[in-house]
């Protein structure tokens, strides 16, 4: 995870919402369906904050169409291992840190302050408690990451001057190069860059929208926080998402429907249509569809009509990253129990194995004898594809690499997940492309006739992040309501649709238009440190 905590110039994007609203006029498509007013695909952060959204404007009939036999979606968590009574310890498969608390006085991070309401166990994530290796050993190459830091601190103002004055976006690889920072062949310089920029994006620097890389980490750490805190509840973290949706679900609620796949979703300007695996259907006056990017890309739904060009050039578009934890757990701890972060430098490939966190330390889970390595990106998908001993191969490997004074012995538990194959996911979480605008990213947030789209990477501000797929669901489900109340209730939340770039400018250039879906995209101000 990026953990500067003192760069100079944080550029905030100011969106407006729209201010219009109507009272919704709907026919259902298909009396032969379950009907409701809103159909939500997926119980999710998303899927389960627009519910709440709806039922707090006193909009109840709803239904959440959930893959899944239990809510949270990419909250996801497993029994791992064994404690000295010999039950499991749980760990997250995927989301695992509340990012950017928020500070006295000033914004809270809303999944910060759920998790507060919820007592979701957590501990700070230090990441100045590192130590550096390589194929030699323990090989302190840590100052390297200052350098980054200064670097990175130059880069954020390229960045900064480049989205102020509408220029052309750049790679951030370009962004750093021009900063000073050109790791090239120098392993241990690759692997500092690693731990400071794929670890949060799950992509390269050579993948990544300097601008948008840049912004999408001051939006949430300079506005909340710099502070990370990682989950080790061992309810699961979607104790979070249950908490959330106790405040308007019943026990047994027949409004939520898991283990439930949905197949395929007709949609038109009266309402939509959704089929799913088992035979049944629902019919809905609006839906909001929460699916991943990864499950749009790669058509696991099918979509009557087909999605307009502007909306399936906009998923494609936009990336899905891919974010593998791999665990183990030994007799004994070997490592420093009082280090969080081990950073790694393969002498050949970049990104192999890089970064492991010990669960063992103070304050996570002590005395578990647990530490788990993380893959993004191209080595995930290698990762995700070859067998689990294969790969426990290669991670003893590194260790003893990194600890060549040290017997290791064979794990005695073992586990990762392969989000790049699980079918109601394929991968953990989105990454803004170089190149890809606000216009390009309006387009996938825009809704389809009564078809809407909510989650985490139709967030400008926060994608990638789990306060932004709350914030999206809320919208979502905001707007909606809107749409079927008399009066707008949501403020500068805004009622009605989200338009399309195309609907509302058609081939307009980006320096000629100020206003995207209500948004003055070309506003921009330094909140200033």
């Amino acid at each position: 995870m990026m953990m500067f905590r003192t760069l100079p110039q944080v550029i905030l994007l100011v969106f407006w919402g729209l201010r219009y609203c109507a009272a919704a006029v709907f026919e259902p498509r298909d009396s032969k369906c379950q009907k409701t007013t809103v159909a939500i695909l997926g119980a999710g952060v998303a899927g389960i904050t627009a519910a709440q959204a709806l039922s707090n404007q006193s909009i109840t009939d709803f239904l959440i169409v959930e893959y899944n036999g239990d809510i949270g979606g990419r909250m996801a968590h497993k029994n791992f291992g064994k404690k000295s009574d010999g039950s499991p310890y749980v760990v997250e498969l995927g989301a695992n840190w509340v990012q950017g608390l928020g500070t006295d006085g000033g914004p809270e991070n809303p999944i910060w302050t759920f998790a507060k309401k919820y007592n979701i166990s957590n501990e700070y994530s230090n990441y100045s408690s590192i130590l550096t290796y390589d194929q030699t050993g323990y090989n302190d190459y840590a100052s390297l990451i200052d350098d980054f830091g200064n670097a990175y601190s130059t880069m954020e103002q390229n960045a900064g001057y480049i989205l102020s004055e509408n220029l052309q976006d750049q790679s951030a690889r370009a962004g750093l190069a021009l900063a000073g920072w050109k790791p090239k062949q120098d392993m241990h310089k690759q692997a500092v860059e690693w731990w400071q920029w794929d670890w949060e994006l799950s992509y390269t620097p050579d993948e990544s929208s300097l601008v948008f890389g840049i912004t999408g980490y001051n939006l949430t750490f300079y506005q909340y926080s710099g502070a990370n805190n990682f989950v080790i509840d061992q309810r699961g973290f979607n104790a979070l998402v249950k908490g959330i949706a106790s405040t308007f679900l019943k026990p047994n609620d027949s409004r939520l429907l898991l283990n439930t796949i949905v197949t395929n979703i007709a949609y038109n300007k009266n309402g939509v249509t959704v089929t799913n695996a088992d035979g049944s259907c629902i019919s809905a006056a609006y839906a909001i569809c929460t699916f991943s990017l990864g499950v749009l890309q790669n058509d696991v739904v099918t979509f009557e009509p087909a999605l307009p060009d502007w909306k399936q050039t906009a998923i494609e578009t936009f990336q899905m990253g891919t974010y593998t934890k791999l665990f183990l757990q030994f007799d004994e701890t070997f490592w420093d129990p009082d280090t969080q972060f081990f950073l790694y430098a393969s002498p050949t490939v970049r990104g192999y194995y890089p970064v492991w966190q010990s669960l063992s330390t103070p304050g996570f889970l002590p005395g578990s004898n647990i530490i788990f390595a993380t893959a993004v990106g191209h080595e995930s998908y290698r990762i995700e594809k070859q067998s689990d001993e294969d790969t426990k191969a290669e991670l003893m490997a590194v260790l003893r690499e990194m600890f060549p004074d040290k017997h290791i012995p064979e794990p005695k538990a073992f586990m990762f997940p392969r989000w790049t194959t699980i079918p109601w996911s394929y991968g953990s979480y989105s990454n803004w492309p170089v190149g890809t605008t606000l216009e390009d990213h309006q387009n996938l947030r825009a809704n389809v006739d009564r078809l809407f789209f909510a989650g985490e990477a139709t967030s400008a501000e926060y994608f990638g992040f789990l306060h932004g797929a709350w914030f999206e669901g809320r919208e979502a489900g905001e707007r909606i309501a809107g749409m079927l109340g008399k009066v707008c209730k949501n403020g500068d939340g805004g009622c009605g649709e989200y338009k399309a770039y195309e609907t509302l400018h058609g081939t307009t250039p980006e320096s000629e238009y100020s206003v995207v879906n209500g948004w003055p995209v070309s506003s921009f101000y330094d909140i200033g440190f």
